[in-house]
């Protein structure tokens, strides 16, 4: 039977994209954006710095970026290294889609695409500033469009199995001149870099009410592709990988420390006990990891680390995870 052999959790945050001169410059875009509190309460940005603890002053100086951008960009490649050498034939990527292919009108909460290839293209247009459209660029291609390919065979087979309990979407292709959202080109352009395997996307709603899956779904979820992986005939090596995450834009290293430790521990109910008021903007791609955690709870976490990547007085930024399960 085909077997799930490796668990991979990643941010994507565009931090990873820019050169650690840039990491400052996000208050630009911070000071902009809507925010919430760690309760998940609705703030502006100038509240967020009133509700900062004094010590985030202390995390935004020039040294603390540099060490912190390094540790970081060793992890993508660590991750990346970890994935290319599993000798997979297929990585299950969990993510989600921040209205870049689905939007109110079409807002599917669980979504497995079935194409045979999925498309990546450059990068049309950035509402913001030069140095952070140059971060996002590097989710997407350089030049032209590029479709990778997908295991539609597992896929449509996920499929037929996953919907004896769960109602899902389902895609076989993209709609003209659109691609891949950045928590999946982040996987194809950073972590895989060049190497090609096959995908199975799972597309989650963690960012929009009112259809956002629950903790508990997306742990249920993991275990479902684990059980239909282990049903599909043959001796493949299937890895499953979450991207995104863990809090953002405010950094809670509280928030964090829940899902490390539970992560660590293997302990499902402390995944699906998490506070929905928290799993709320970037935070919620929480929802990412707690589906491939379901997906992996018979492999061994190997190393989590984590990186408190504050940016801003206000304590804005991105607690930064990577971790490996075998």
């Amino acid at each position: 039977m085909a077997k799930i052999v490796l668990g991979i959790g990643t941010s994507h945050t565009p931090m990873l994209n820019a050169p650690v001169g840039d990491w400052a410059r996000f208050i630009e875009r911070d000071r902009l954006r809507p925010h919430l509190t760690k309760e998940g309460r609705p703030v502006t940005y100038e509240e967020l710095v009133k509700l900062a603890p004094p010590e985030v002053t202390a995390q935004l100086k020039p040294e603390v970026f540099a060490d912190k951008h390094q540790r970081a960009l060793a992890e993508v490649e660590r991750l990346g290294a970890i994935v290319r050498n599993a000798r997979l034939d297929t990585l299950i990527v969990v993510g989600d889609d921040q209205k870049e292919l689905y939007d109110d009108d079409n807002m599917p909460s669980i979504l497995l695409y079935r194409g045979e290839t999925i498309r990546n293209v450059p990068l049309a247009s950035h509402p913001g500033p030069d140095w952070a459209r140059a971060a996002s660029a590097k989710y997407f291609e350089k030049d032209q469009p590029r479709d990778y390919p997908v295991d539609a065979r597992l896929a449509e087979h996920l499929i037929a199995r996953l919907m004896e309990d769960f109602d899902l979407s389902c895609a076989n292709t993209l709609a003209e001149g659109y691609g891949e959202g950045h928590a999946f080109g982040f996987v194809h352009n950073r972590l895989l870099a060049g190497t090609v395997i096959p995908v199975v996307p799972v597309f989650l709603n963690t960012y929009y009410p009112p259809n956002q899956p629950t903790p508990a779904r997306c742990y249920r979820l993991g275990q479902a592709l684990r059980a239909a992986v282990e049903s599909f005939p043959g001796d493949q090596r299937i890895g499953v990988l979450a991207s995104g995450g863990l809090s953002h834009f405010t950094v809670d290293e509280e928030l964090d420390g829940r899902v490390v430790r539970a992560l660590r521990a293997k302990d499902a109910r402390a995944l699906v006990d998490l506070p929905r008021e928290q799993l709320n903007s970037g935070s919620s791609e929480i929802r990412n990891w707690i589906c491939m955690a379901g997906a992996v709870e018979h492999l061994e976490p190997r190393r989590i680390e984590y990186i408190p990547a504050y940016r801003t007085p206000a304590g804005t930024g991105t607690g930064l995870c990577f971790a490996d399960w075998s």
